[in-house]
């Protein structure tokens, strides 16, 4: 089907529209689940490890040696260590001090910043209903970080994983862009047309940069964090990597990739704001972290800014 070739939310749309968010905001709760059972940066690289195999059968063919990747390896370098290497890292690495809601409500601040770095860099300009739209998300944001006292937010204390995934945020709208703007050629036509394959040239170099960041892990957590340089292996890890590996790794980003194709990027961005009130649901449900009043109030902000900023003139 040619690209937005329907706008139409049929029953199948809508689902490939809403499984993503809720297998990402499984994922947050999954990551704060493991927290003590496996360093947060090993779970990362454990993760994509799994999916590079399950993905393998799919795709091997875009690692032989005679294959278009390898001229660009450059180009995904740079996007595998942004999207594998970086941005759930940090996203689990936030986990540990943070709640999954907190750390989705956060990060659903992301097209804001997608706004910022494409004026930055591209010189994409900003509308006053996308400058409106950005100053609610925001608000939202301020609302999450300062726990609802915002008459406090000059003397706040932040976790340290607010800034991790505040960090991984901005990351992720960089990654973003670099898919969105690719120099002409430096995406392979084969590779780029095929979704298996094009995830795939993405995470053999992005393991690369997980691994490496995974051993550093190793060679100080103990020293830091006396304790907790161990990995408790057992059912409810291997569960937990079959999940993270399959759920958010292959299936929400394979539903995504078609939704979008069906409705354009901005109803889909509309729609990954669920991801928030899935890890409430999750989270209030599975880990007895009930949300509070002010999560629901950054929520209404968050998703109020996407929408005034998507909507077209």
């Amino acid at each position: 089907m040619p690209q937005h070739a329907s706008n139409r939310l049929t029953p199948t749309t809508l689902l490939l529209l809403v499984l993503p968010p809720l297998l990402w905001a499984g994922n947050a709760v999954v990551g704060r689940a493991m927290q003590g059972v496996v360093p947060p940066i090993t779970l990362n690289f454990l993760r994509w490890g799994l999916a590079f195999v399950l993905l393998l059968p799919l795709a091997g063919w875009v690692l032989r040696p005679g294959s278009p990747l390898w001229p660009h390896w450059r180009r995904f370098a740079l996007l595998g260590l942004l999207g594998v290497g970086c941005y759930n890292a940090l996203q689990y690495l936030a986990l540990k001090t943070s709640t999954p809601v907190n750390v989705t409500l956060v990060a659903a601040s992301m097209p804001v910043w997608m706004l910022l770095l494409g004026r930055v860099l591209h010189g994409v300009p900003i509308s006053r209903r996308a400058a409106l739209g950005a100053a609610l998300s925001l608000t939202g944001v301020a609302v999450v970080l300062t726990r609802g006292q915002i008459d406090d937010l000059l003397s706040v204390r932040l976790v340290a994983g607010d800034g991790w995934i505040l960090l991984a945020s901005l990351l992720w709208a960089w990654y973003s862009w670099l898919l969105a703007r690719p120099r002409p050629g430096s995406e392979p036509a084969a590779i780029k047309a095929d979704w298996a394959a094009f995830l795939l040239a993405q995470m053999v170099m992005g393991l690369g940069w997980s691994g490496l960041f995974a051993a550093g892990e190793w060679l100080t957590l103990p020293a830091a964090l006396p304790g907790e340089g161990h990995i408790q292996w057992g059912w409810p890890l291997a569960a937990a990597l079959v999940y993270v590996a399959v759920g958010p790794s292959l299936v929400a980003y394979r539903c995504w990739g078609a939704a979008v194709g069906r409705v354009g990027p901005p109803i889909a961005a509309i729609f990954n704001n669920l991801t928030p009130l899935f890890a409430a649901v999750l989270s209030a449900t599975l880990l007895r972290e009930p949300p509070r009043l002010y999560h629901a109030v950054s929520f209404v902000l968050i998703v109020g800014g996407i929408l005034v900023s998507s909507r077209r003139s």
